[in-house]
C-alpha cells in the first residue's frame, strides 16, 4: 500500500512540471516538449567541458522523464505512487497494464509482506477522560443572596464548585493477521464517592469483503462478568445491517439482550437507520442522517422504556481552514426538552475544541466542553443551574467565546506559527543539499539558455510579440503585520523567456518549481510567480499561485501610467 512510501516522501521531481505538459498530456504534447528540450540542452551544441558537462546532465533528467511518461505502465506507476513508486522491485515480473488502479493493486500485492508486519506493530490507542463539575452554587448563591438582600438579609462566602464524577476509558487493538484484529479496553468511573471499572477483551475477524464478527467478553465490580456477539453484514451494496446480543451475569441472575441495526443509503450523502433493542431497556428507533460538505443532519424518533423521544439537529460546516462547526439540536421526550447549541474549531494539526450549551426542562443550564487531541478525547460537562437562569445561559454562551478569543489571540496563534516556522526550517536543513543541487541545476539550465533566449528575443521584437522584462519565483511578503518574515525570491526571467513560443507562454496546473531553470527557494512556504512583460508594445504585469495555470497573453491586465 502507498503507507510504504509515506516514510521516504517528499518526492523533488515533478516530471510534468520539469517538460511543462499536462497531467493528461497525450504522447503527441510529451513528444513536442521533449524535442524542444533536447535541442536546447543537447550536450553537442556546447564547446566548453564546462557547459557540455552541465547540458549532458540536464539533458538525461528531461530523457528520464519523457521515458517514464511515454510509457503506459510506467507512468500509471508514477501517478499513482511518484518517482520512488519507480524504485519497488518486482515490477519486471508483473504483467503489463493499463489503468492506475490495475497498477495500484500489483503495487498492493508487492507491499503485503511488509504491510504485514507494519500491522504487527500498530496498537491504535483510544481514550476518553470525563471530569463532571458541579458549579451550580455558583449560580443559585447569587440568587438566593439576591433574596436575602431584597427581604433586609445578608449574605457571603464564595460559591462553591466540586467535581462529583469522573471516567476514564483506554483501549487498544492489536492486529494478530490481517484478518484478525485483538481489542482490549477498560474504564473507571465514580460519582459521589461511589466509582467501578470494568475490563472486556474482544477478538475480531474480518471473514470477508461484505462482514466481520466478533466475541466479547467483560468483568467489573459493577454489573459482573459479559459475554457478547457482534456481527456485521453488507447485505447490498446500499444496505448493511449489525447485530448485538449478549449475556450480563450478576447476582440477580443472567440479563439477556439484544440489538440489531439495518442501515440504507437512500442517496450519496443520506442514510436510513432503523434499530431494535431488547433488554433492560427495550426500544425501537428509526433515525435519517444526510452528511454534506457544508452540514449533517439528523432527525430521529424512539418509542422505548423508559425513554420515548424525537429528535432534530443541524450542523453547518465551514470550508476554513479552522474547519468551523457550529450546531443546534432540540430534544424533546417523556424526560423534557432540552435544545443545545455550540461550535467546535481546530485549534492545531492534531487538535479540536468544542463547546455545546444544553438549556433543558427540568435539566437545567449546562456547558459542555470537549477537547479531541489526535485519538484522545477530554470532555469537561460543567451543571450551572437546575432552573432556567438568563444569566447561566449568558455567561455559558459568552464566556466560552471570549476566552476562546483571548486563548486563540495570546496562545494558539503564536504557538500554532512557532510550530510552523520550527517545521519549516526542519525541512530546510532536511532538504539543504538537495535545493543546493538544484538550485546548480537551474544556474547551469538559465547559462545554456542565453543563446536560445537571445533569438527568442530578437524574433519576438520583430513582430511586436511577447518579451519578459523581469520574473521573480517564490515567497513574497506583501502584508503589514508580516514585515518580520524575509522574502524568498529568484529571479526567473531567463527560463519564463525561454519557454516563449509564437509570442505565447504556457504554464500548466503543477508547482513552478520543476520548470527548467527553476528551484524552490522556501521550502514548505506559500509561494507564487510575479512577472511584467511586455506585448504588442504594453506593457503588463500578472500574479498567479505557485500550482495556477498561466496563459499569456490571454490572462494579463495593463499597467496605469499612474502606477
Amino acid at each position: 500500500m502507498a503507507a510504504a512510501l509515506e516514510e521516504d516522501e517528499i518526492d523533488n521531481d515533478d516530471y510534468y512540471s520539469l517538460l511543462n505538459v499536462r497531467r493528461e498530456a497525450t504522447q503527441d504534447e510529451l513528444k513536442a516538449s521533449y524535442r524542444r528540450l533536447c535541442m536546447l540542452y543537447h550536450p553537442d551544441k556546447h564547446r566548453d567541458p564546462e557547459l557540455k558537462r552541465q547540458a549532458e546532465q540536464l539533458f538525461n533528467l528531461v530523457h528520464q522523464a519523457y521515458e517514464v511518461l511515454r510509457d503506459p505502465q510506467s507512468r500509471a506507476i508514477y501517478d499513482v505512487y511518484g518517482k520512488r513508486g519507480l524504485e519497488v522491485e518486482g515490477w519486471e515480473v508483473v504483467e503489463r497494464k493499463r489503468t492506475p488502479a490495475e497498477i495500484r493493486e500489483e503495487y498492493e500485492r508487492l507491499q503485503r509482506e511488509r504491510e504485514e508486519r507494519r500491522l504487527q506493530q500498530r496498537t491504535n490507542p483510544k481514550g476518553t477522560i470525563s471530569v463532571g463539575i458541579d458549579a451550580t452554587d455558583l449560580f443559585d448563591a447569587y440568587e438566593e443572596d439576591y433574596e436575602e438582600i431584597s427581604g433586609g438579609g445578608g449574605g457571603g462566602g464564595l460559591p462553591h464548585i466540586e467535581i462529583n464524577r469522573m471516567h476514564i476509558s483506554q483501549s487498544i487493538e492489536a492486529p494478530l493477521t490481517t484478518s484478525d484484529t485483538a481489542i482490549l479496553s477498560g474504564s473507571l468511573s465514580t460519582h459521589n464517592g461511589n466509582g467501578g471499572g470494568n475490563i472486556n477483551l474482544a477478538l475480531r475477524r474480518v471473514t470477508s469483503a461484505k462482514g466481520w464478527g466478533e466475541v466479547e467478553f467483560g468483568a467489573g465490580d459493577t454489573h459482573g462478568p459479559l459475554f457478547g456477539l457482534k456481527i456485521f453484514r453488507n447485505l447490498t451494496s446500499r444496505c448493511f445491517t449489525t447485530a448485538h446480543c449478549g449475556m450480563q451475569f450478576s447476582s440477580r441472575g443472567i440479563r439477556p439482550g439484544l440489538t440489531t441495526m439495518l442501515a440504507r443509503h437512500l442517496d450519496k450523502n443520506t442514510m436510513g437507520y432503523l434499530q431494535w433493542r431488547w433488554g433492560t431497556q427495550s426500544s425501537m428507533n428509526t433515525s435519517i442522517v444526510r452528511d454534506t460538505k457544508s452540514s449533517h443532519f439528523t432527525f430521529a424518533v424512539q418509542l422505548g422504556i423508559p425513554h420515548t423521544f424525537i429528535m432534530m439537529s443541524y450542523q453547518y460546516k465551514f470550508q476554513d481552514d479552522d474547519q468551523t462547526k457550529i450546531k443546534g439540536s432540540v430534544k424533546s421526550g417523556f424526560f423534557g426538552t432540552v435544545v443545545e447549541y455550540g461550535a467546535e474549531t481546530k485549534i492545531s494539526r492534531h487538535s479540536v475544541l468544542g463547546a455545546t450549551v444544553s438549556v433543558g426542562v427540568p435539566q437545567g443550564v449546562s456547558l459542555k466542553i470537549k477537547l479531541n487531541r489526535a485519538s484522545q478525547t477530554y470532555f469537561f460537562p460543567i451543571h450551572l443551574t437546575d432552573q432556567l437562569l438568563p444569566s447561566a445561559v449568558f455567561y455559558a454562551t459568552v464566556g466560552p467565546l471570549v476566552f476562546y478569543l483571548a486563548i486563540q489571540r495570546l496562545v494558539i496563534r503564536p504557538y500554532v506559527r512557532a510550530q510552523q516556522e520550527q517545521e519549516i526550517e526542519k525541512q530546510r536543513e532536511s532538504s539543504a543539499s538537495d535545493i543546493a543541487k538544484k538550485k546548480q541545476e537551474a544556474e547551469a539550465a538559465v547559462l545554456l539558455m542565453q543563446e536560445s533566449v537571445r533569438r527568442i528575443i530578437e524574433a519576438e521584437e520583430s513582430r511586436m510579440g511577447l518579451i519578459i522584462l523581469n520574473a521573480w519565483y517564490g515567497k513574497f511578503v506583501t502584508d503589514n503585520s508580516r514585515k518580520h518574515e524575509r522574502a524568498r525570491v529568484i529571479d526567473v526571467t531567463v527560463p519564463l523567456q525561454c519557454l516563449v513560443k509564437d509570442s505565447k507562454l504556457i504554464l500548466t496546473e503543477a508547482s513552478k518549481a520543476g520548470l527548467p531553470g527553476f528551484y524552490d527557494p522556501g521550502v514548505g512556504e506559500e509561494k507564487s510567480l510575479k512577472m511584467l512583460y511586455q506585448f504588442r508594445g504594453v506593457m503588463h504585469q500578472v500574479l498567479c499561485g505557485d500550482t495556477e495555470a498561466l496563459r499569456i497573453p490571454k490572462q494579463s491586465h495593463r499597467i496605469d501610467n499612474d502606477s
